[in-house]
C-alpha cells in the first residue's frame, strides 16, 4: 500500500468517524420507539406511558409506545435486543425478562447480558397476594391452612415467569398444593380473579390497589421485604409466617448492545432525572413502587447478581426449564 492509498484510507476513516459523531450529537432527530414486551393495560404498559411521555418532553422528540405482548415477554425482549443500536429503539424490561427467563426457558432468542446494554433501573416494588372475596381466608396463615385442607383444589393465576416463580417458591416454602392457570396478560388474569374463575394471584400493586379498595378483591399480604406504603396495614408474607419469603419486581430501560456511549449516557441522564421528579415519584408511590435511577454499571451488576440468585432458587424448588 503506497502513501497516497494510506492517506485516502485515513481520510475516509476520518469522514466516517465524523459522520457517526455528528449523528450522535444530533440525537435524537426523529421519534424514539419504546418497546414494551407486554400487552396494553398492564403495569408495564402504564409505567411506560408515564416515563415515555416525560422522556419525549426531555428529548424533544415523540416517544412511541410499541406493545409486543407474548408469553414471558420473549417477543418484545428479542425485538429490543436485535434492533439497530442507534438509540431509536429502547426496551422497557421487567426483571423477569433479564434474570428469570434465562433460567426457566431452555431456548431464548436473546441473551440478556450479552445482547442488551443497561441504561437505568426505574423502579422497584413487590406484588400483592390477592384472593377472591369468596375465599375463606383473611390472612396468609388462614390461606395456607385452607390450601392444606384442600390439596389440589385451590387454583391461582399466572401471567409470566415472574409471578410463576414467586408462587412456585411460595408453594414450596409453605408445603401447599395449588393448581396453576396461565393467562396471556394481567388484564385477563384480573378478570378471571374478580369473576371467581381463579382464587389467588400475585398482582402488581398498580392493578391490585383499586380492586382491593373497591372490595372486588382481598389483599392478604405483600411480597416485598417491607410493607408497601400504599397498603400500610397489609403485612409482608415473611412476617405472616413464611420467614425469608420475598418476590421482588422491578423495571428497567435497556438498549441493544453496541449503542454508542454518548447516547447511553444521554438516555441515562434523562431517565434518572425523570424518575426523581417529585410528581413522578408521587405517581410511582401511589402505584406501590419506589423510584431508583441507577447508573448503567449498577444495573448491569444488579442483573448479574439477581440472575445468580434466581438460578439457585430454580434449583432449590426443582422448577424444570421448558
Amino acid at each position: 500500500m503506497n502513501h497516497a492509498t494510506i492517506a485516502v484510507a485515513g481520510l475516509l476513516l476520518t469522514f466516517a468517524v465524523s459522520g457517526v459523531e455528528a449523528a450522535e450529537a444530533k440525537y435524537p432527530n426523529r421519534p424514539v420507539r419504546f418497546i414494551v414486551p407486554f400487552v396494553p393495560g398492564g403495569p408495564s404498559d402504564t409505567l411506560s406511558r408515564l416515563v415515555g411521555l416525560k422522556l419525549g418532553e426531555s428529548l424533544g422528540q415523540t416517544v412511541v409506545i410499541d406493545n409486543r405482548g407474548s408469553v414471558g415477554g420473549v417477543l418484545g425482549a428479542e425485538l429490543g435486543a436485535k434492533a439497530p443500536p442507534d438509540g431509536y429503539s429502547i426496551l422497557l424490561a421487567a426483571n423477569s425478562l433479564l434474570t428469570i427467563n434465562p433460567h426457566v426457558y431452555l431456548k431464548l432468542p436473546y441473551d440478556a447480558q450479552r445482547d442488551l446494554q443497561p441504561i437505568t433501573q426505574l423502579t422497584v416494588g413487590g406484588n400483592v397476594v390477592v384472593v377472591h372475596p369468596s375465599v375463606a381466608a383473611k390472612s396468609i396463615k388462614e390461606f395456607i391452612a385452607l390450601a392444606k385442607s384442600k390439596p389440589g383444589v385451590i387454583n391461582y393465576a399466572t401471567t409470566g415467569t415472574g409471578n410463576l416463580l414467586g408462587i412456585a417458591d411460595f408453594k414450596v416454602k409453605t408445603g401447599i398444593d395449588m393448581v396453576a392457570i396461565a393467562y396471556k396478560g394481567t388484564g385477563q388474569a384480573v378478570t378471571a380473579l374478580v369473576s371467581g374463575e381463579v382464587q389467588m394471584f400475585f398482582m402488581s400493586p398498580l392493578i391490585a390497589l383499586p380492586n382491593v379498595k373497591s372490595g372486588k378483591l382481598r389483599a392478604l399480604a405483600v411480597t416485598s421485604v417491607t410493607r408497601n406504603p400504599a397498603l400500610p396495614d397489609t403485612p409482608t408474607v415473611a412476617e405472616s409466617g413464611v420467614p425469608g419469603f420475598k418476590n421482588i419486581t422491578w423495571h428497567s430501560v435497556l438498549v441493544p448492545a453496541g449503542t454508542p456511549k454518548p447516547i447511553v449516557k444521554r438516555l441515562n441522564a434523562e431517565l434518572v432525572k425523570i424518575v426523581n421528579l417529585p410528581d413522578v415519584k408521587e405517581r410511582f408511590l401511589g402505584q406501590g413502587l419506589t423510584s431508583v435511577g441507577s447508573t448503567p454499571e449498577e444495573l448491569s451488576a444488579h442483573i448479574r447478581e439477581e440472575s445468580a440468585e434466581v438460578a439457585r432458587l430454580v434449583k432449590q424448588i426443582g422448577l424444570q426449564p421448558q
